[in-house]
């Protein structure tokens, strides 16, 4: 008996020993908010002050001081996920998590991203600003991969850490491109319905066909192959261990419209949540410079930022860049492809993949005239088929990090603007806004015109010289409003109005957003930051409404259940509102799957119904097709002899999700909350394994709002008793000219990537509470409220 206590103890021993060497271990990765450190290649001692919330602000002699400095504090709060940003692009996902990740790396090392950054790189004028305050932060994130903390992560996977170079800058860039396409989702998916059910399917979907009718030739043999293209990639996106970019709102306010006569301008980028978040935020003050920024991991110069004098922010454009193109194989050779002028031959690389735990890969890329093959890059391609994919990023002159640089150092709204030409992808709208006044919206992208006869939304004919001839337009043609006489600016990813009577393509989101925004700074002249604020967070849709209205008109109701005619009266009465105790909302949205189900599921089969969810086209679409009552969708092509109608479908989808509803939350209407449903959790990548999620990940929160409102929460439609948000605002700010020194922002989690500082989670709660803190620009105050990190010169 006494050994056996004496075995216990010393188990017992072992396991408090080892945790505390744990909590030890742990302890020691936190990041320093205070204190002395030495950095290298400082002219002179820098004081950085990190605040309440652990924003740095970094007091400096020069520029290249400050750029070193950003650089150690970025990374030691965020060089795990510095790390993630510069592997997907190139494909080096799969030597750290091993073969989950090859797919990804096959995609992405064949499309070009690596080999256009080198290119760019090259390019670059060694003596410019941009050059050197680049490599000043690099050199302060790889002083600090040297000489500080490696993160747990990092540590748990055993990645051999290496320098950061202006490669990687530019891979983050192109990831954060590519990310924002819609093309390689949609594209395919169209093709397939117009080819499999005739271009009658798509008008439905505002696909008509007018500017597209030499294109609109069946081609029954295809449509398989298309669509594993857009289910590939969306997999490859969803998948990523990256967040996507995918939405946002803005808006700027004139001066005349405000009641301090000063600019106000909005602005919540959307992008899927993750744990740590996209941005990081930074105050750099030198006696010729100043900036509040938000910055992506691994990138020098703020996406975001404002000052004294001027402010700007962005949401995405949606126009298309990006198309793909069926190569026509010379049938004697398979090495070569037609075109105009007669066969020509493939390129032909090879790049190696490492891959963690086993043998290399060799990945063969093939390209074309018009791009890399998907064939061989993405699974489930037919190999002796070539679809080629055409993209602006790659093939344009890639000058992004000037463009950067420059937006963040603008001397007024001319060199602002000049300076937006020189990024020719990813399509952005770049709101602006400044003390003196002036307000605007410019559109970035090198948009081009082509054949009246092209429909860029299908799979193209890449051997007919019609379909891939472009005509370039000028900068001056990109869609743009500078100081309007009506005295606002505002985007929501929608349409924007036609370039010389061309209506510009692309995956454009409904008028929802749109017409929110619009309807709600309208009317008003006396606009303040705690208005803004409150609209920033609105949760009411502009077409709900409407879209209740064309789906209950046809409704049988007469053998409708009390629960059936409760869920339908609320709805009726319903003033579009997404708040968590509202119960609407679970009823509309659960009503939604089932009619797209019930609608669309029979022609595509389970796995296109699924790809057709994850597209912005499915929101377009709805509020047309639910008021078509002879659409051809209506029909359930696996019923014989029987032709179904629109009320028959819209009857039999409200029944199904009032019985699902009553099976998830009970068979009482009132405890139907949108709270119970619409839910949010923040998940960092190793988090998704079970053993660490409560460590990584942060919490789960029911959360206002939904898809398409101003407070736009991104989620899927499902049959899931909860709805899990993938996506919304990464970070909400206003910044109020007549008050710029307390302009509000929020994050969705907190500053740091590292799970064991304070400011990891510190704003989780405010954010989902739609609440702000101040973005700090007064030296006195922010002094009395932060710690303080001094870093010294080290020789």
């Amino acid at each position: 008996m006494k050994f056996f206590k004496k075995l216990l103890l010393g188990l017992l021993s072992i396991i408090i020993l080892i945790a505390l060497s744990l909590f030890a271990y742990l302890q020691y990765t936190k990041p320093n908010y205070q204190g002395e450190e030495n950095l290298k290649n400082l002219s002179t001692e820098t004081t950085v002050y990190f605040d309440e919330y652990g924003v740095p602000h970094i007091y400096a002699a020069t520029q290249k001081d400050a750029m070193v400095t950003l650089g150690y504090v970025h990374a030691q709060d965020r060089l795990w996920q510095m790390e993630l940003m510069r592997r997907i692009a190139p494909g080096r996902l799969s030597e750290i998590f091993g073969n989950p990740a090859l797919k990804t790396d096959k995609f992405f090392a064949g499309i070009g991203i690596e080999e256009n950054s080198k290119k760019a790189v090259a390019a670059m004028d060694k003596n410019s600003q941009t050059y050197i305050l680049a490599n000043a932060y690099l050199d302060g994130i790889n002083q600090y991969i040297e000489e500080g903390k490696t993160p747990v992560e990092i540590t748990l996977l055993g990645i051999k850490q290496e320098k950061f170079t202006l490669n990687d800058v530019y891979n983050i860039f192109g990831y954060m491109s590519f990310s924002f396409a819609m093309a390689q989702k949609t594209d395919p998916l169209l093709t397939e319905i117009r080819d499999r059910f005739g271009m009658e399917y798509l008008k439905d979907f505002g696909i008509d066909g007018s500017l597209a009718t030499k294109q609109l030739k069946t081609n029954k043999g295809k449509y398989k192959e298309y669509t594993t293209i857009a289910k590939s990639v969306a997999s490859l996106l969803e998948n990523a261990p990256v967040p996507a970019f995918i939405g946002s709102n803005s808006w700027v306010i004139g001066g005349n419209k405000t009641k301090n006569g000063k600019v106000i301008l909005a602005n919540d980028p959307h992008i899927m949540y993750s744990q740590p978040g996209t941005w990081y935020e930074a105050h750099i003050v030198c006696p010729d410079y100043e900036m509040y920024g938000h910055y992506i991991a691994g990138t020098p110069f703020p996406l975001l930022g404002h000052n004294r004098k001027y402010a700007y922010g962005l949401t995405m454009f949606e126009n298309d860049d990006l198309d793909f193109f069926e190569e026509v194989n010379n049938p004697n050779n398979e090495k070569e492809y037609k075109t105009v002028e007669g066969y020509r031959n493939y390129t032909y690389k090879q790049k190696i993949i490492k891959v963690k735990d086993s043998a290399d890969y060799k990945l063969n890329v093939k390209t074309s005239q018009h791009g890399p093959i998907v064939n061989g890059l993405l699974d489930g391609l037919k190999p002796n088929e070539s679809v080629a994919m055409s993209w602006i990023y790659t093939q344009q002159k890639n000058q992004i990090l000037d463009a950067v640089y420059e937006l963040s150092h603008a001397k007024d709204l001319e060199n602002f603007h000049k300076n937006i030409e020189l990024i020719k992808a990813p399509g952005l709208n770049i709101m602006y806004g400044d003390a003196k006044g002036n307000i605007a919206w410019i559109t970035s992208g090198k948009l081009y015109k082509v054949d009246k006869s092209v429909n860029t939304n299908f799979i193209l004919n890449g051997a007919n010289g019609i379909d891939d001839k472009k005509e370039f337009l000028p900068f001056a043609k990109n869609p743009a409003a500078i100081n309007p006489t009506w005295n606002y600016v505002y985007t929501s990813n929608n349409q924007p109005e036609a370039i010389d009577g061309y209506l510009y393509p692309g995956y454009y989101l409904p008028k929802d957003r749109a017409m929110r925004i619009d309807a709600l700074l309208a009317p008003k002249n006396d606009w303040t930051k705690e208005d803004v604020s409150k609209m920033i967070v609105d949760n009411t849709s502009a077409t709900a409404q409407t879209i209740v209205a064309n789906m209950t008109k046809p409704l049988d109701t007469s053998k409708f259940s009390q629960n059936e005619k409760q869920a339908l009266s609320i709805l009726k009465q319903w003033k579009g509102t997404h708040d968590l105790e509202d119960i609407a909302p679970s009823i509309y949205n659960k009503w939604f799957y089932f009619y797209l189900k019930d609608t669309f599921e029979d022609e595509l089969g389970e796995e296109n119904f699924k790809l057709l969810l994850g597209t912005h086209i499915v929101k377009q679409m709805i509020e047309a097709q639910t008021q078509n009552a002879v659409s051809p969708w209506w029909d359930n092509v696996s019923t014989k002899n029987k032709t179904e109608t629109q009320a028959e479908i819209l009857t039999k989808s409200f029944k199904e999700a009032v019985a699902s509803l009553e099976s998830q939350l009970g068979s009482d209407v009132s405890q139907w909350k949108w709270e119970k449903v619409h839910k949010v959790e923040f998940q960092h990548p190793i988090g998704k394994v079970k053993l660490f999620s409560k460590f990584f990940n942060v919490d789960t929160f029911g959360i206002s709002g939904t898809n398409e409102v101003i407070n736009n929460q991104l989620f899927t439609y499902s049959d899931d008793a909860q709805i899990q948000v993938k996506g919304g605002p990464s970070t909400r700010r206003i910044i109020d000219f007549s008050d710029i020194e307390n302009s509000w922002s929020i994050l969705p989690t907190g500053q740091s990537g590292n799970p064991m500082s304070q400011h990891y989670r510190d704003q989780s709660d405010m954010f989902v509470k739609g609440k702000f803190r101040k973005m700090k620009l007064n030296k006195e105050e922010i002094i009395k409220t932060s710690t303080k990190l001094v870093f010294k010169p080290k020789s």
